[in-house]
Formats: structure tokens, sequence, C-alpha cells
């Protein structure tokens, strides 16, 4: 991936407290995976997840639980519950795990914030599906569903799951929900498609060579993980510190400092790559988001993600691989290819 600018996102309260309200809670379960505002019962107290974690216990790890106040509601899914959600206020404060609506839709907030807009401030706050917990693209609502994924990938790594694909998709609501049925599914195809082709059909996690120093030492904050600690990883194989800063600023976590937690999470691998596909221009001159929605075509999105090297000529035959898969998604997903394929 290409430089791109660090996006800062502030810092969240070191001690959320949701305020007391019926909250729909499961006991707490070591090596359970947990995302962003389950909330769980454990050892007579209540804690919300700050952050996706894979059944850390609430107690000592306080980065990725918070303590809550939950005054009933009763077992069963995480995440809350929408039978206390009100009126989203703007200026009021809210707490981490408090739900929203606002424009008829649902939103739970993944960090204590002052009232900030659900819609614009996507690091606060995150959709929310009543109907189960999660939302933006949740389960069998989504573009994409878990047999056309299967029929993606049917070689795939057991690490990108379909779930953590959804997961990731929720936590940046305009990833494939965007325009109509058609601009969705082929936004859809092309993201995976490039993923595909990136990954060797989602084989790959990491990047096979790690022999390559990717730190830009003239950035301030420098690599912390070490010079060669950033290779690539993930569905787009996020690569370079200042990708690595920029990325986990906007997802709230700190992949600079520890950036193996690409590779070791499902849902944090996908959040990376979504988050390159929706803010990052990379060398290109728009996103692979704007490239789909807007009409200018799959090749636009190929040349924001490698298009330095294979552009313009450079290399007619990776960029080919990429097209050939995504016209193999979009029949996968029964959608027009549109125009533009080529770079």
């Amino acid at each position: 991936m290409a430089a791109a600018l660090a996006v800062i996102s502030p810092t969240a309260s070191s001690q959320a407290e949701v305020s007391a309200q019926a909250c729909t809670f499961t006991d707490w379960v070591q090596g359970q995976w947990y995302t962003a505002g389950s909330v769980v019962r454990f050892e007579g107290n209540y804690y919300v997840a700050e952050h996706d974690n894979p059944g850390y216990s609430p107690v000592i790890s306080t980065w990725y639980w918070e303590p809550t106040s939950c005054d009933g509601g009763g077992g069963g899914g995480g995440g809350g519950t929408c039978a206390s959600a009100t009126d989203w206020v703007a200026g009021r404060q809210y707490y981490t795990g408090n739900i929203v609506r606002y424009n008829g839709s649902h939103y739970i907030a993944e960090h204590d914030n002052p009232g900030y807009d659900p819609v614009i401030s996507t690091w606060y706050w995150d959709p929310y599906n009543c109907d189960g917990g999660g939302g933006g693209g949740g389960g069998g609502s989504f573009v994409v569903s878990e047999a056309q994924f299967n029929r993606m990938f049917p070689g795939r790594n057991s690490f990108y799951t379909y779930q953590g694909f959804v997961d990731a998709a929720r936590t940046i609501p305009a990833f494939a929900t965007t325009g109509s049925d058609t601009v969705k599914k082929q936004e859809a195809a092309a993201f995976l498609a490039n993923a595909s082709h990136e990954t060797g059909g989602l084989v790959y996690i990491e990047e096979i060579n790690k022999n390559n120093d990717l730190c830009d030492e003239s950035q301030p904050y420098g690599c912390p993980a070490g010079t060669y600690a950033y290779f690539g990883r993930g569905p787009l194989q996020l690569s370079w510190n200042f990708n690595y800063k920029a990325a986990g600023d906007y997802l709230g976590l700190n992949l600079l400092q520890n950036p193996w937690q690409v590779a070791q999470s499902s849902t944090t691998a996908w959040r990376t790559a979504i988050w390159y596909w929706m803010t990052q221009r990379g060398p290109g001159s728009m996103t692979g988001h704007d490239a789909m929605v807007n009409s200018a075509g799959f090749g636009q999105s190929i040349r924001s993600i490698n298009g330095a090297l294979e552009c313009d000529g450079r290399n007619p035959a990776q960029v080919q691989s990429r097209v050939s898969k995504y016209q193999e998604f979009t029949g996968v997903l029964g959608v027009a290819q549109g125009g533009n394929l080529y770079c």
C-alpha cells in the first residue's frame, strides 16, 4: 500500500461507565470472541467490551473491558438492548454501550462522547441491529451472503471468517451500503476481488517475504515495533508504519506499537482493509470506495491499491488477475460489472 497521511482520533476515556439501564448480557466465557459493545457478567459485576477481543479477562485486560451498570435484562446475545434506547440528542453525554435512535436507525456508543453525531463520528458510534446485536451489514441483510462468500473463497484460510468480515463492515457503515443495490454489490465484489488477489484467495494472512524494511523513519512516531515489523497483513496486506499508525488511530487500536494484532483477529484484519478501501487514495486519485460508488470503475480501485507498480502497462498480468476475479465475483452476486475495468 502506498503512503497515506495519519488520521488522528481522540483517545477514549480510561473509565467509561454506562449509565444504569437494562442490558442484555451473557456470562463471560474465557476464549469466546466478543465484539465492542458486548456486555458480560463476571463474578457478579458487569463489563462492556471497549474493543473486540478473544475472551480476555474483564478484570485483567482493562483496555478491552470497562465496568458498566446493568439493572436487568437477563442473559442472551451480547451488546445491549434497544428497549432502553433513547432518541439521540446533540450535546448530551453518552457512555460506551449506550444505544440511541437516530433517523430511524439505532447506534451503540463504542466510546464515551459528548453527543457527537452517530453518522459523522463513526469512531464513537457503531450501527446497531436491534434484532440481534451488531449492525451495519449484519447477518442475512448484508450485501454478500455467507453462501456467496463461501463460493468466492472455497479454499480460504479459516482465519478469514465471514462473520469477521460482516462485523468489520458494520463498524464503517458506508462500506457496501452506499447507492443502489447494483452499486453496493459492485463495491463488495471490487473490494473482495482485490483482497483475493492480495492474499491468494484469502489464504495468506501475512506477507510471505518479511525481510523488507517498511519503516519510514522520517515520521515523528518512528517504528516502535521494529523497522521490519510493518510487513503486509490482512485482506489488503496493510504495510508501512504510517499506514499502521493511521489505521490504528482511526480504528481505536494501537497498531503502531503492536502491528501483530492484525494477524490475530479476523475482525481487526478485515477492519484495516476496509479502512484503507474507504479512506486512502494510495497512488491513485480516489479511494476504492469512491471509484465504485461514483462510477469511475474497478480499474481505479486497482490504482488506489497498487497502481504505482501495476497500472499504465507496468504489470498487465497482475491487473488482469484482479479484473478476472472481479468478473467472477460480480457473477456470484448476479450484478453487472460496469465499465472501466482496467487501469
